[in-house]
């Protein structure tokens, strides 16, 4: 009888344990083929309306592409660049803007420029909504990071409204 009280003492302290046990799976929100379609059209359409001749990549939290589009004229460059641009921004979940200011020579970050793919130049934007990271955007071929900077986040724009909640 001793035994049985002793085990079930014992099994009563080690249910906090077992409540803190963390889960054994997680759920994770990703774009539609068509929503991130969506905003790599928008992001392409903003930039021509400026003259310019993008590439557009829409990659999903783990850096794969889902959506790729190339204006005919923007460079050949602008397919592996806009892609870099993306997954630098998914892989960091940060802006690639952000990161050429952060990872300048003689700054902590500096070392993260020699990783391969990662581009530290403007025009990769992480997509997020309702507290979930869905993937990253990433244009190339507008005169300059700003300018590709603001052509991803009209594509960004144009499926917040899907994404919010």
């Amino acid at each position: 009888m001793r035994h049985v009280v002793m085990a079930a003492a014992s099994l009563c302290l080690a249910l906090p344990v077992w409540a803190q046990t963390p889960a054994a799976t997680f759920q994770v929100k990703t774009l539609t083929p068509e929503t991130a379609l969506m905003a790599a059209q928008a992001a392409m359409a903003a930039c021509r309306d400026q003259g310019f001749q993008v590439g557009v990549a829409v990659v999903d939290r783990s850096g794969l592409t889902q959506v790729f589009l190339r204006d005919r004229f923007a460079g050949a460059h602008t397919v592996d660049v806009a892609t870099n641009k993306a997954w630098t921004a998914a892989s960091f979940r940060t802006s690639t803007l952000e990161l050429a200011t952060e990872s300048q020579p003689g700054k902590p970050m500096s070392g993260i420029r020699s990783t391969p793919r990662m581009l530290a130049v403007g025009g990769g934007v992480v997509i997020e909504g309702g507290g979930s990271i869905f993937g990253a955007i990433g244009v190339s071929g507008a005169p300059g990071g700003d300018a590709d900077d603001a052509c991803a986040k009209a594509g960004i724009k144009a499926i917040a409204d899907k994404i919010e909640f």
